[in-house]
Parts: structure tokens; sequence; C-alpha cells
């Protein structure tokens, strides 16, 4: 029992507190200091024993290692990321060509003479005339007429010694940014808009997407697209006529084949590209090294892509039947530089037959093909490999 101080009664010392008394109503649990001392430890100990595999790793490997490490995770993300976009890509062009061939064209001519609008016909339409000439052209103003006048004379000539030959030229103008538009309108005005069409995209799209529209637009049993450069002699279009009459009449004599002698041409599927092939020696000893070397890598894509064949699959003077260009223009997908090897693709799929003929060609100044065009045109063939090769792309009869 603890002492009372005298003369006052019932008070306790100072030394003493309440809380400290046996009976104290008010008492509370006292943490002692030591108590509080060895909780510290305890999470110490454990937040080092979650962290000791870490360190014991960082300890155990080099640091060369795990820099390498590091850096193949984040190769790994970059590669996968790319792919997702590349697949991507392939899905929505699958997916914008589903579209295109399910919507009802609303393109027209412009007759600059009536000042009406002609509408556009169809390639699924029976033919009009006896041949279409697609002429693809992307900022052409002076390029544009010297070809074009050599094309229209050639037209005019042979018509007017074969009643039966008809002809039209359609210029696709692929959003051009100068006066390519006035120049090919120049034309209508002067040959009348039977025979000379101008069909505006608006925008530019590629040389690819040019010649499927008009393509699509023609009205010729036979259709041929040639560039707007001129570089190759119109009058070679018969080398390519006459293969195309010879395969058609070789497929008509088939036995193994539904096409029956009295089809028309037009409804015979063969495809004839003009090839400058036989040039290549003459092109390999006056063009620089570099270009060589990156041709022949992008010929060796080509070939790993649409297989063997065709050895110049990139000259810009090609013909189709309209039985064949309406299977082909309605399935190809590529827009820009590697339409050709989509082509080349799509007939062997379909087995439309082809040939490949020689014509003259002459390397006209200003060419819009370009070193950093090749990376693209290796990124187009990738995406035909892909896209047809895991059945993302389907090909529709």
């Amino acid at each position: 029992m603890p002492n009372v101080q005298p003369g006052r009664p019932g008070r306790l010392p100072v030394c003493l507190r309440r809380a400290d008394l046996p009976n104290s109503r008010t008492r509370k649990p006292t943490r002692r200091p030591e108590q509080r001392v060895d909780s510290a430890p305890a999470v110490g100990t454990a937040t080092m024993a979650a962290a000791w595999p870490l360190s014991a790793i960082a300890g155990i490997l080099p640091a060369s290692l795990s820099l390498t490490l590091l850096l193949a995770t984040l190769v790994s993300i970059l590669v996968l990321g790319a792919a997702a976009f590349f697949f991507e890509h392939i899905r929505k062009i699958g997916c914008m060509h589903s579209l295109e061939r399910s919507a009802v064209s609303d393109a027209f001519f412009e007759d600059p003479n009536s000042l009406k609008k002609v509408p556009c016909p169809s390639v699924l339409d029976p033919p009009e005339k006896y041949i279409s000439l697609i002429v693809p052209a992307y900022n052409e103003e002076y390029r544009l007429p010297e070809a074009l006048t050599e094309t229209l004379n050639y037209l005019k000539r042979r018509s007017t010694a074969d009643k039966s030959f008809s002809y039209e030229v359609l210029i696709v103008d692929d959003g051009s940014t100068d006066g390519t538009s006035k120049v090919a309108f120049s034309f209508v005005k002067k040959h009348k808009i039977d025979n000379v069409r101008v069909l505006l995209l608006g925008r530019n799209h590629g040389k690819g997407e040019a010649v499927r529209k008009g393509m699509l637009h023609s009205r010729g049993e036979l259709l041929l697209m040639l560039d707007a450069d001129g570089a190759t002699k119109v009058t070679d279009l018969e080398k390519l006529e006459a293969q195309v009459h010879a395969l058609a009449k070789k497929a008509k004599s088939s036995p193994g084949t539904s096409t029956s002698s009295s089809q028309n041409l037009s409804d015979v599927e063969v495809a004839v590209f003009g090839s400058r092939a036989h040039l290549e020696k003459q092109a390999l000893a006056t063009r620089k090294w570099y270009r060589n070397f990156l041709m022949k890598g992008f010929h060796l894509v080509v070939l790993l892509t649409a297989g063997p064949g065709i050895k110049d699959t990139q000259c810009g003077f090609k013909m189709f039947t309209r039985a064949a260009a309406r299977k082909l223009f309605t399935n190809i997908r590529l827009k820009r530089w590697c339409f050709d090897v989509e082509l080349v693709y799509l007939c062997k799929r379909l087995r439309i037959p082809m040939v490949e003929v020689s014509v003259n060609w002459t390397e006209i100044p200003g060419s819009k093909v370009r070193m950093t065009s090749i990376m693209h045109m290796v990124f187009e063939l990738l995406l035909i490999k892909v896209g047809y090769g895991l059945g993302i792309w389907k090909i529709g009869s």
C-alpha cells in the first residue's frame, strides 16, 4: 500500500498515476516500449524476404545479361505492336474492298461541249467499243499532250482504214494539282466525249486505283492500260492484240474448257503483259550500281510473292479482255505501286491465261518513282503474301 503524505489524507503521490491503481475503472492496456520496438523488425523481415528473390537474381545474373533481357523484351514489344498494326491494316483493306464492291457507283463523265453529265458505264455491261485505252494521270500537264496526240492520231488512222475498229480513250485524273485536267478536257472538246473521256478522282489514290477505276468504267472488248508519258509506243498494242486473239482462239478450241467457239472475244479470259525484259542488259549498263542492286532485290521479292512466269511485272502496258478485266479489277486491292504484281498473282489464282510480249520502250524524264518507293513496294508485296496467303483477302469469281 503506498504511503500517504501527512496532513493530506487520500491524496496520492505525484509519482503514482491513476492508471497504475489496480482497481481503477479507466485503466487501459499500456503498450510497453519493448513491444513497439519488437514490431518493427517483423515488418522489415517480411519485406526483405519478399525482395530477396529479385536481389538474388540481380546478384546472380551479370549486368550484360540483364541488359540483354531488357532489350529483348523491348524488341518483342515492338515486333508484336508492328504485327498488330500490320494485320489491322490488312483487315481494313479487305473491309474497304468489300464496301467498294457493294457500293453503287455515282461517278460520271463531264461533257465540256454540252455541259452535261454522262453516266459512267460498267465493266459488267456488254461492250460498246472494240478497244478502250485507260491512261492514269497524276500531275502530267507537260507529258500528257504529246502522248495523247500520238495515241489519238494512231487510233483515228486505224478507224479510218477499218470501219469495224471503234475506240475510246479514258483519262483518269488521279487528284492532280496542276493543269492535267485542263489538258485532258481540251482533248475531249476536240475529239468528242464518245471517243475521249475524263474521269476525275478528286484526290490522289495511286496509280493502281486510277487504273482500276478506268477499267471498271470502260466500254471496250479489249482494255489496254498505258502510261501517260508515252514511254511505250502505242503502235505496240498490235503485238498485244495479236497475242490476245491467239490465246482466245486456243481457249475456244481447247476441249477441256467451258468456252465455246461462238463466244465473243470479250467473253474469253486473257491477259497479255508488255515487257521490257529484253532491254535489261542495256538498262543495267546505264543505271547506277545501287539502283541495279535495289531492282534486283525487288525482282527477287516479286518472284517469291507472285512466282515465276512474268519477268517484267512493272511495265505499264497491259491488255485484258473484258471478261478477264471484270474478274481481276473487281478483286484487286492494292492502290499504288505493286498492283501489277497483284494482277499476276490473281491471274494465277483465277486461272486466267497470260503471256508476256516484248515492247519498245523509251525512258521519259519526269518519272515519279523514287528510291523511297522501293520500300513501299516491298511493304505492298508483303501485304499480298500475307493477305491472300492467310485467307484474309477473299477472291471472288
